[in-house]
């Protein structure tokens, strides 16, 4: 299609890798700065809904708990990137799914989770 750039598989990947790692970090800046203004984050197991750079920011910043973070596996190819992750909270443990598309800018512009 003329006009459109498909954003690389090795540019996302670098993004989304770079966005868990600020967010297991607690870089709030740095981890806003991996997602477009308009970025769209869904949970379909419960119907929740985020849009906006600043409000995902926000429930990720005021997620409740000492959780952490591990990734296991992390598939890419052009314009998505699907990780799989290991999250604890205290004694919980938990495992993610989530799908990434990104946008022209290099940015995250969706994120759809799915955790079991």
């Amino acid at each position: 299609m003329a006009g459109c750039r498909l954003l690389g598989m090795t540019d996302l990947r670098k993004t989304v890798e770079r966005f868990w790692a600020t967010a297991a970090a607690r870089e709030w800046d740095a981890f806003a700065d991996t997602l477009a203004e308009d970025v769209v984050y869904e949970l379909p197991q419960t119907r929740e809904r985020i849009s906006g750079r600043e409000r995902y920011v926000q429930f990720n910043r005021e997620y409740p708990g000492d959780w952490r973070l591990r990734i296991e596996r992390i598939v890419a190819e052009p314009g998505q990137v699907v990780t799989w992750t290991h999250f604890t909270v205290g004694l919980e443990e938990m495992y993610a799914v989530s799908f990434f598309t990104g946008d022209e800018s290099g940015r995250i512009s969706t994120v759809t989770a799915t955790c079991r």
